[in-house]
């Protein structure tokens, strides 16, 4: 059944002697590949998600699962969905770092404030497995070695830092109520359905229009790239086995620049150099991230798509689903880095101006 968001808070019926799962955020990327996976598998999943410009519905299509459309800002309604499910995954979050620098209030009120009423409605439910979904960003920027879960927040942007107050508040449920919540951070995210405002999805939607890829700066900012499916299964993991108070580094299997991942694509979609277009670095750019996930791999995870293949494939999904990202910067406005406007019909030409990082 493909879900029917026709009113706020209503339901329609699914799978009832399951798992139940409450996926927040789960018309969005990531959120929809976990829902979609559980659903395969007979969970009961309920998506609560209020469908801004990078929720689709067209995301869960083929998906068994209850919709809700709704604000995880939204106390009342937290109120009436929460209660009743095993597991809540917190997936909802405003994730564009070229946005939060134009637009921080945003980005505090849905990941920090968002998070706050998200737990203490979990709490008030006494829901017995919760996962907050992170990222990799909030410990700043490292030059050599890796974060472990230990390591301080350094946040250097406003969306990495609402992303660290969020798991602040998340912990503070943990430690002082008792809250069985346990906190993912992961690396950047690729695949099928990602809003085409990150890097990949941007670069590879402008090559197939015949448009030049920006690309920030020097391209030596490294990153270390997972699948969204190996992020899925890393989540799956802390919810089944994670510690309640802890957190759990999600890590892939390649750590590349920019400039690196910008030539397979360029390989991958038959173009050029000519076809890079450097510009202006973003203000404050982290240089490297990278996650020591030796936590996680102690309970079993193991990234299971290589970076090439992945790559391969995620371009090919674009390339044979134009009406999908075409239809998706329709949807809303877009912004450029400095926060215009644009026409709906120009949002992929807004978009060719930012490059994002944060691949939520």
């Amino acid at each position: 059944m493909t879900p029917s968001p026709t009113s706020e808070g209503g339901r329609s019926p699914a799978h009832r002697d399951a798992t139940k799962v409450l996926v927040v955020g789960g018309a969005g990327f990531i959120g929809s590949h976990y829902a979609r996976a559980l659903s395969a598998d007979g969970a009961a999943v309920t998506v609560l998600d209020r469908l801004t410009y990078a929720g689709n519905p067209a995301n869960l299509e083929g998906a068994a699962c209850d919709f809700v459309l709704g604000d995880v800002c939204d106390t009342a309604l937290l109120a009436e969905v929460v209660p009743g499910h095993d597991v809540v995954v917190n997936f909802a979050a405003e994730s564009h770092v070229d946005r939060s620098i134009a637009e921080a209030g945003e980005f505090v009120r849905t990941n920090v404030l968002g998070t706050q009423t998200l737990m203490q409605a979990c709490l008030d439910a006494a829901v017995p497995r919760v996962v907050q979904v992170s990222t990799d960003e909030v410990y700043g920027s490292i030059d050599i070695g890796s974060w472990t879960e230990e390591a301080p927040l350094r946040p250097r942007s406003p969306y990495s830092a609402s992303k660290a107050g969020g798991d602040m508040i998340a912990r503070a449920y943990a430690v002082t109520h008792g809250l069985p919540v346990s906190i993912t951070r992961c690396g950047n995210n690729y695949g099928p359905n990602q809003y085409p405002e990150k890097m990949i999805p941007l670069f590879v939607t402008n090559l197939l229009r015949g448009r030049k890829v920006p690309l920030y700066g020097d391209g030596g900012n490294v990153r270390d790239w997972v699948h969204v499916a190996d992020h899925c299964a890393g989540i799956r993991l802390v919810a089944e086995r994670g510690e309640p108070g802890e957190v759990y580094h999600i890590a892939g299997a390649a750590e590349l620049t920019n400039v690196e991942v910008t030539g397979r694509l360029l390989e991958l979609c038959g173009a050029g150099w000519d076809m890079v277009e450097h510009v202006e670095d973003r203000k404050g750019h982290d240089r490297r991230y990278s996650l020591d996930d030796s936590r996680l791999r102690a309970l079993g995870y193991r990234p299971s798509v290589p970076f090439d293949r992945g790559l391969a494939e995620t371009v090919r999904w674009y390339a044979d689903n134009p009406g999908w990202w075409r239809a998706a910067t329709r949807a809303a406005p877009a912004r450029t880095i400095a926060g215009t406007a644009q026409d709906a019909e120009t949002s992929q030409e807004a978009t060719s101006g930012t490059q994002g990082e944060a691949d939520r």
